[in-house]
């Protein structure tokens, strides 16, 4: 959206190489990943970055700046900082084209730009505990809930939910097909077949450790792999590897048409996979925009946005369905 009051926005993804498009030879790691740390997306503007400013201004006011002149530069700032939330999101809601459906409306109604930040939940839920974005939509719920608890966030609403599925070739060389996640992870395991995983503490890889651990635990064996990045490239790598892979729904509905996996387990209750938007607690860090960011959550909660993602479709098929709200 372009208007004269509000900026361009930007590429809404800063790993836009991950999508399959521009995607590189994949990087495998054999053994089970520590979470990747946090590195602030470089559109993201840090605390610091304000010191020069402040810097130049007191110069200013030395040299006979008025108050007057002072009050208005600062009044001119606040502008501009409120005329941009940041948002960090999950690379599902990126790949799939949720967030460019969604976001125009808000974007327009309230004469700003939301600049996305798509990465894994864990590195979301990271940036939002450093005050280097004001608002998230992930999906890790237990993670989410602990921000909560810990006072990183002042509200969580449940915004919409898809489905995880356990993709494999299509002559289902493990034989799970039909079987619940627990049973057909232990045969994967059993039988060392092809499997590759995010391992990027995203909500997917979550879940999926999750998972392992009812299994039994995982071990890594010689055709387990990890790539650290996000779904779509993911889910590209195990297409071209013939592997199993843990991906929601909503990736996979978009990248049907260019890979030949196929879904062997689904429809298991564990699978379930919720979104929540949680507002940054501006209490913690100066540069919040919350009210802004609490403008957001109601927007992604309200009637007509959860009928607008009821009826974002692909190949006829819901990508995500709406939740009822339920703000903590």
């Amino acid at each position: 959206m372009e208007n004269d009051s509000v900026p361009p926005r930007h590429p809404d993804s800063p790993d836009h190489a991950d999508r399959p498009e521009h995607r590189a030879a994949p990087l495998l790691r054999r053994t089970p990943s520590v979470a990747p740390t946090c590195s602030t997306p470089p559109r993201i503007q840090q605390p610091r970055a304000l010191w020069p400013a402040l810097v130049l201004l007191v110069g200013l006011t030395a040299c006979g700046l008025s108050r007057e002149e002072t009050q208005s530069d600062s009044a001119a700032a606040a502008t501009s900082h409120s005329s941009v939330l940041r948002l960090a999101t999950t690379t599902s809601t990126a790949d799939t084209g949720l967030m460019e459906f969604l976001l125009p409306d808000f974007e327009e109604s309230h004469k700003v730009r939301v600049d996305v930040i798509a990465v894994g939940s864990g590195q979301a839920l990271k940036l939002g505990e450093q005050g280097d974005v004001d608002v998230l939509l992930v999906h890790a719920p237990r993670s989410e809930q602990k921000f909560l608890a810990a006072g990183h966030a002042i509200r969580r609403d449940d915004v919409m939910y898809n489905t995880f599925l356990l993709l494999g070739p299509e002559a289902d060389p493990a034989r799970i097909r039909g079987q619940g996640i627990v049973v057909a992870l232990k045969n994967i395991a059993s039988s060392q077949a092809q499997f590759v995983s995010r391992g990027d503490d995203s909500g997917t890889h979550k879940r999926e450790l999750e998972l392992w651990k009812s299994a039994g635990g995982l071990e890594a064996w010689d055709n387990y792999a990890e790539t650290g990045r996000g779904m779509g490239h993911t889910l590209v790598t195990a297409n071209e590897l013939a592997a199993h892979v843990l991906c929601d729904r909503g990736t996979y509905l978009k990248l049907r048409d260019k890979i030949s996996l196929v879904p062997l387990v689904q429809g298991d209750p564990v699978l379930h996979n919720p979104y929540g938007v949680l507002v940054v607690n501006p209490d913690k860090h100066d540069r919040i925009n919350s009210e802004l960011a609490t403008r957001l959550a109601d927007y992604l909660v309200s009637d007509p946005v959860q009928h607008k993602i009821a009826s974002f479709r692909l190949h006829d098929e819901v990508l995500f369905h709406p939740h009822t709200r339920d703000t903590h």
